[in-house]
């Protein structure tokens, strides 16, 4: 059984419309599942981002990185 999805028009269409057109081709191109799937990937996520990042990378100074890449280099100067 094969399913056609509607063309819509982009300068009139709205959001629902888009919305609706769009969940439609995922279905038609993914499967209900997979279009869950696919949806699923723009969930937002959840805590702090910048805090984690802190917490593993600290704030090193330029001079700090360049040391810990001159060290990664066998110790080669990169200036």
């Amino acid at each position: 059984m094969k399913t056609t999805v509607e063309t819509i028009n982009g300068g009139s269409a709205t959001l629902a419309e888009f919305r609706r057109a769009g969940i439609d081709a995922l279905v038609k191109a993914l499967g209900p599942v997979g279009m869950v799937r696919f949806l699923q990937q723009f969930d937002p996520a959840h805590g702090d981002y910048i805090a984690k990042r802190d917490a593993i990378l600290g704030n090193p100074t330029v001079d700090e990185l360049m040391g810990e890449v001159e060290r990664r280099h066998g110790g080669s100067s990169l200036k």
